[in-house]
């Protein structure tokens, strides 16, 4: 199989032509955001807010164009509205953050939740849901009313690291209630299929359980919702990308060289559709022997904090690779829950006061300044 790239993908978008504008999508400027992934495609059209619903027929030729191409495997087009650009010029996609643009109708805002978190990795296998759940307690600990949404539906983690068993009910038979541990309101598919049950879903159908898995629960008002999302930079890491409003993203990673180049990419990902990067965290950063006391660095050191630097993003803390936070998460009572005065807590507590102070100075809710934490 052919590898596809970059320019062959907008090759093949030139011969799609917007008949409104007289003109064709790329040179038109109406793409934007696209992603190669092992044959897996995804892009934005930019387009003016009136024309978005008149538009379908046009984002199906641009799939199709590229899905033409040999080597592409899937291909999934979103329209986004943009600003127009000022009398008599050509309209550009507006560069700012979703907050300073106004409402965008592909991002409508979900009634009652104040601030959505995307914690997020470039690869699998660095941490990403035992930081997104501890995460999410430990802005409960600071007195927010927080949900948790497990957005993986290949394999999703969260009933078993919330202990959380059973199906969620409906009032009406279309309105999910979220299951509750923890003081957590919480929602996954894996509620909703058996733990050993392979979900085997294309693209359309990821994007389309997303969406209900948000908008269709009952959350209730929520200061902030967590989203555990999937690794890599895929069809459901663009849809919650550029249809949710997301407050900003979490990047997980450890400290080894390979890790960094996906957690770059997917980092790179949220710049591309305009959603704030609130910092990195260095899972796995150090292992202290709990016989000896030495100080491991089993998978290097430093390395997210030197990436953090050189991307001039915030550094949001070292989580240390320890039995405990590995038992606490498979036995559904994680570190920050059940050993909540533990070192390892204390550090999920202070990476959750750095993000909240972020997000908290976007809504203008009040702050509090993050302890300083250095294990020697």
């Amino acid at each position: 199989m052919a590898r596809v790239s970059e320019e062959t993908i907008l090759d093949a978008l030139r011969q799609v032509q917007d008949t409104e504008q007289g003109g064709d999508v790329v040179s038109l400027k109406m793409v934007s955001g696209l992603i190669v992934k092992d044959g897996n495609i995804a892009f934005s059209l930019e387009v003016a807010p009136e024309r978005g619903p008149r538009l379908e027929p046009l984002r199906k030729a641009c799939e199709q164009a590229v899905l033409d191409l040999d080597g592409v495997t899937s291909v999934t087009a979103v329209l986004t509205a943009h600003k127009q650009g000022a009398p008599g010029s050509a309209s550009t996609p507006s560069a700012v953050k979703p907050k300073d643009q106004g409402p965008m109708p592909s991002r409508p805002e979900i009634p009652g939740i104040k601030s959505i978190i995307a914690v997020a990795s470039g690869k699998g296998g660095v941490g990403k849901s035992t930081v997104a759940v501890n995460l999410a307690l430990a802005l409960k600990a600071q007195g927010l009313a927080v949900g948790l949404m497990d957005a993986d539906v290949y394999g999703p983690s969260l009933p078993r690291m919330m202990a959380i068993s059973g199906k969620p009910t409906s009032e009406d038979g279309k309105i999910l209630i979220p299951m509750e541990n923890h003081g957590i309101k919480c929602m996954s598919i894996g509620f909703l299929v058996a733990e050993d049950t392979p979900t085997i879903w294309r693209g359309p159908m990821v994007m389309s359980a997303l969406e209900q898995m948000l908008r269709q629960v009952k959350w209730g008002t929520l200061d902030v919702l967590v989203v555990d999302m999937p690794p890599g930079t895929g069809d459901a890491q663009l849809t919650m990308a550029q249809r949710v409003p997301l407050s900003g993203a979490v990047i997980v990673s450890t400290p080894q060289d390979i890790a960094l180049l996906d957690a770059r990419k997917g980092l790179n990902m949220f710049r591309r559709v305009d959603v704030p990067v609130l910092g990195i965290v260095e899972n796995m950063s150090y292992f202290l022997c709990p016989s000896c006391g030495e100080r491991h660095e089993v998978f290097g050191h430093g390395g997210a904090r030197q990436e953090a630097e050189r991307l001039g993003v915030p550094f949001l803390g070292e989580v240390p690779l320890h039995l405990a936070i590995r038992e606490t998460s498979d036995a559904g009572t994680p570190i920050v829950a059940s050993q909540p005065d533990s070192p390892h807590a204390i550090v999920f507590k202070a990476i959750a006061e750095r993000v909240w102070q972020s997000v908290a100075r976007e809504l203008g809710a009040p702050t509090r300044s993050a302890p300083s934490i250095v294990f020697e």
